[in-house]
């Protein structure tokens, strides 16, 4: 009596282990099923702008040039130590002088770089007459390592479904300035790449910024009002992603969050982190400030500058959540 009832407790246990076995598995898969959309509506960039990358120029008022390839680094090793990323972006001014030596040795730099990268230029990129002309430019950075190549300085790209990411040409070339514009071709472009993708979520960069995130009529952009009037007659979310001020700003308007990422080079020297997660009902995007591991530099930039709070920002353009609710038609 007492063999037989232990055989029964053993094949009542062995049954359980089979019944848990597969109550695990089927626990699993159903997480998996959720969890795979999940990873495919969210979009993870790094956006890295005013790098102003220099090998043999001395430091300026605001600018730490002999710092910039460290902090370039940093930025470099922070991002391989914290993914992963769909993509990083370098939103103009990699350089400080428009020389081709001085590029080619910003991209050995970010060749240590983990992901898929892109870049932009911006107004010290390029020179007027010099052997850095927007054409040799995205030469360099077509053969640098970029995933994303283009023959134009304005192109777009699809990282994963249901996303596009446009980038603009922003800089001026035919006189000396430091304001911006997008041209006609560029901006009949531009609304060309909106209506085809109306259903996504799109992420535009531009170096000079679509939105000023303070006033300054040297910086601006010419012909902001028709850039931002083309982008109000759209319904689906547009994140745009800027640089040249130099500082941390962030605002929505509507379906359209602006975001400024301040130098890597000048204070507060970071970078930023921009995760989006969409869906059919809203599409909801974090952004983080990441400053430099290299704190004395830091506290060196901080105090060559007035104005800190400026470049900063409030804490609200440093990190924060925005959610664009789509509009049911």
């Amino acid at each position: 009596m007492v063999k037989k009832s232990y055989k029964k407790e053993k094949r009542e246990s062995f049954g359980q282990k089979l019944v848990n076995l597969l109550l695990t598995v089927l626990i699993a898969c159903a997480i998996s099923s959720q969890v795979c959309p999940a990873a495919n509506n969210n979009l993870r960039i790094a956006q890295i702008s005013d790098a102003h990358f220099s090998s043999n120029e001395n430091n300026t008022s605001y600018k730490l040039l002999k710092k910039s390839a460290d902090l370039i680094d940093d930025a470099v090793f922070q991002l391989n130590t914290s993914g992963p990323y769909d993509f990083v972006v370098f939103t103009g001014d990699l350089i400080n002088q428009p020389q081709k030596s001085e590029l080619d040795k910003f991209l050995e730099h970010i060749d240590k770089l983990n992901y898929k990268w892109c870049a932009i230029n911006g107004n010290h990129d390029v020179a007027i007459g010099g052997d850095l002309t927007k054409r040799e430019f995205r030469k360099k950075i077509n053969s640098g390592g970029t995933s994303y190549k283009s023959d134009k300085q304005y192109f777009a790209f699809t990282p994963k479904k249901g996303f596009r990411v446009i980038c603009l040409d922003s800089i001026i070339d035919y006189k000396v300035t430091t304001n911006g514009e997008i041209p006609k071709e560029e901006l009949d472009w531009l609304k060309e790449e909106l209506d085809n993708h109306s259903d996504d979520t799109v992420i535009i960069c531009t170096h000079v910024p679509i939105d000023e995130p303070f006033s300054s009529p040297n910086h601006r952009l010419n012909n902001e009002y028709d850039v931002k009037h083309l982008l109000r007659s759209y319904n689906n979310p547009i994140i745009v992603l800027q640089g040249h001020y130099h500082c941390a700003r962030a605002k929505q308007s509507n379906n359209i969050v602006y975001i400024t990422t301040p130098s890597l080079v000048s204070f507060p020297n970071a970078f930023r982190v921009i995760n989006i997660n969409t869906n059919k009902n809203r599409t909801i995007v974090d952004i983080f400030l990441k400053e430099t591991n290299l704190k004395e530099t830091q506290t060196h930039a901080k105090i060559r500058v007035m104005g800190t709070d400026i470049l900063y920002g409030a804490d609200e353009d440093r990190n924060n959540s925005f959610e664009i609710k789509r509009n049911k038609e």
